[in-house]
């Protein structure tokens, strides 16, 4: 494993978005099953600073922006910019429907198409973000999870006001949908998997590529699926099991995707104005691990000092002097590793 291609391929967005979902589902699964009794503002915390830290990103980042104008020719800068100010502009939206969810399960005083409104905005948005992002070759996971899902944001709500009385596991029908294509994914992972590992014109290092793709796939699909049933299931009284075990296979997930994060390319440059990879970044903030960082061990070498002065030191070749040829008259070199001995002189005897 090569750990130095691992940081330096390191996400960090992504592994922030996935820490916070995984102590939010951890806070409301407990908070669900009475564990906690804390307020449901307060189970929100890691929402509250996920948001923040994105909006203080971009603050700081269009600051940067704004007192710099040269650095806005190098190279897609102006590409990166712009899809930070669309991603914090989602973010934004999000933040009001989550603090809409908060006011509403508290005080319940409005209907929950209201509380939806937000990701009915959100959706549209995220379609001609996706348009973008195909254009410029960008990749927006977020915008595609949002535009995919308008159809399902309205049955729940609908749901949730009793307009429809539909059971759970119908209300969820676009999410079948939408995993059932994640599970052709899998399947299709697999299969070239399996086709790499019979075949023998492919080289070792993509063979371990798709093996790992396709094992990091199942871990996130198959747990996510599960997830997703037991709750429709406990949510239309099928099961009688806590929250806890109802959420466990989420958690996997979510553990998972905290992994990838690691050897996962990209990330903007933009957020918080550090125009480069998180981890050069954070090396010129922390000269000392650079130093540590650098530092190599050869585990095959003896630990013994005396052992190792007696491995003897290759004699450097000798040095072979220039032959001068007679009918040229030019000068003759040979490199030292291919010295060649001369033939012997003739002798021819004169005769009587």
């Amino acid at each position: 494993m090569n750990l130095r291609g691992l940081f330096q391929d390191f996400n960090p967005s992504k592994f922030l978005i996935y820490s916070c979902l995984l102590l939010f589902s951890v806070l409301l699964s407990l908070r669900l099953d009475g564990v906690i009794q804390w307020s449901y503002w307060a189970v929100f915390t890691p929402i509250w600073l996920w948001k923040l830290l994105v909006i203080i990103g971009a603050s700081v980042g269009t600051g940067v922006w704004a007192h710099n104008p040269q650095y806005r020719a190098e190279g897609e800068t102006c590409v990166e910019f712009k899809a930070m100010l669309i991603a914090v502009g989602l973010h934004v939206l999000l933040l009001m429907f989550e603090v809409l969810v908060c006011d509403r399960v508290e005080k319940g005083r409005y209907f929950w198409l209201l509380v939806f409104m937000p990701l009915f905005f959100v959706s549209p948005v995220s379609v001609a973000a996706c348009v973008w992002g195909f254009r410029h070759d960008r990749s927006l996971e977020l915008e595609v999870l949002c535009s995919v899902n308008i159809l399902q944001f309205i049955f729940i709500a609908l749901r949730l006001d009793k307009i429809i009385s539909w059971p759970w596991l119908v209300v969820c029908v676009p999410l079948w949908i939408l995993m059932s294509f994640l599970c052709l994914v899998v399947l299709y992972y697999i299969i070239w998997s399996v086709l790499f590992l019979r075949s023998i014109d492919i080289i070792a290092e993509q063979r371990r590529t798709h093996i790992t793709m396709a094992i990091s796939w199942m871990t996130i699909v198959v747990p996510l699926l599960t997830f997703e049933i037991l709750l429709v299931h406990k949510l239309d009284g099928h099961n009688s099991l806590s929250y806890v075990c109802v959420f466990v296979p989420l958690w996997l997930s979510l553990l998972t995707l905290m992994a990838t994060t690691f050897g996962q390319k990209g990330g903007n440059h933009w957020w918080f104005g550090i125009r480069k990879d998180f981890c050069h970044f954070l090396l010129e903030l922390l000269p000392f691990l650079r130093e540590y960082g650098n530092v190599s061990y050869d585990l095959q070498r003896s630990e013994d000092p005396e052992a190792v002065e007696d491995v003897p030191i290759p004699e450097p070749p000798p040095k072979i002097a220039p032959m001068f040829h007679k009918k040229t008259g030019m000068v003759i070199t040979q490199s030292p590793g291919k010295y060649f001995v001369p033939p012997p002189k003739l002798c021819i005897d004169m005769p009587d």
